[in-house]
């Protein structure tokens, strides 16, 4: 049986234990999806970069799901992201906006998400840094359709 449910049966969890261990498992699967399908997008956007103009490769997005590491991953991922579209664009002779696509959003966005852990200021900075997570996702979902 499964050893949650025999120490509910035995008493040893009680209903705010429970609530506690049912927040440290949903909490993180919740976080997960939404990551999920945005690293998704990163992927296919590097994917229609060409070869010569790719900066980074597709795949190598997913490393931001690693703890701590993923933090400083975000950067590079933005990094290179607006380089591989800046020399794509340059080729197709798409025009754009930005000097350095998406590039000044996500940094932006990696930056607050960074200053998340500071005590009490971290809370604000989460949240624009989520509204800003969120611009970018939907600027690069943008160019991924310019890009054909």
């Amino acid at each position: 049986m499964n050893p949650i449910l025999n120490a509910i049966l035995l008493g040893f969890i009680g209903p705010q234990e429970l609530i506690i261990v049912m927040i440290i498992l949903i909490v993180p699967v919740i976080t997960l999806i939404p990551m999920i399908f945005y690293l998704l997008t990163l992927q296919n956007t590097l994917k229609r970069v060409s070869l010569e103009n790719r900066k980074m490769e597709p795949g190598m997005v997913w490393l931001s799901l690693i703890p701590l590491f993923g933090v400083v991953w975000q950067f590079i991922i933005v990094n290179k992201m607006a380089e591989s579209l800046k020399l794509e664009f340059a080729q197709k002779g798409i025009k754009t906006n930005e000097v350095s696509p998406g590039s000044g959003i996500g940094l932006a966005y990696c930056v607050l998400f960074a200053c998340s852990i500071i005590p009490i200021l971290g809370y604000a900075t989460a949240v624009a840094g989520l509204v800003c997570w969120i611009i970018y996702w939907v600027k690069i979902n943008d160019y991924r359709e310019q890009l054909g």
